[in-house]
């Protein structure tokens, strides 16, 4: 946890592939703690083929199968139909607007959202922006993407910077 918000979490991304990443770590996260996403990660990798877009997009029952028994993941039907599916969804954006970059970094603002939150307890579950977003994701066809995972998702791709004042990565991202 500590490396992950040391080097990674917040840090603005423009990479279509770790979007979907994290969109999907995200997704998977809801109802589990972000420690089993973190832990399961390599697996996920592994599963979801490097998370390319056009290889998942392709996976069919076959591989929800395997998926479903594969235990370096979350192993819950829904969740893994759901990242087929926004995996094609995600292809479709990117074929509209260029990159799926392109797409989610325009529902987000276009720019990073600087914040400047006193302590933890000030940082809300979601936002205007995040319920916005989430509806636009929704209404595009993506799943288990409502404004709370969304505003998850937003911090961990640098879409908003809400580490605390105090801390060092604050000024850094």
């Amino acid at each position: 946890m500590t490396e992950y918000h040391d080097t990674e979490w917040g840090v603005p991304s423009h990479d279509d592939r770790h979007l979907f990443e994290m969109l999907v770590l995200e997704g998977s996260q809801a109802g589990l703690s972000w420690q089993t996403i973190l832990n399961k990660r390599v697996g996920y990798r592994r599963a979801f083929a490097e998370f390319d877009l056009n290889a998942v997009a392709a996976y069919g029952e076959p591989d929800v199968e395997r998926l479903v028994a594969d235990p370096g993941i979350v192993r819950h039907r829904g969740k893994i139909e759901a990242t087929i599916a926004n995996a094609r969804t995600a292809l479709e954006a990117q074929a509209e607007f260029g990159s799926l970059d392109a797409y989610l970094w325009g529902l987000a603002g276009g720019g990073p959202t600087r914040n400047a939150r006193a302590g933890l307890g000030d940082i809300p579950a979601t936002t205007e922006v995040s319920e916005s977003m989430s509806k636009a994701l929704r209404k595009r066809g993506f799943k288990f993407v409502g404004p709370t995972t969304i505003y998850a998702f937003m911090q961990a791709t640098g879409m908003v910077n809400d580490h605390v004042v105090t801390c060092f990565r604050y000024n850094e991202v």
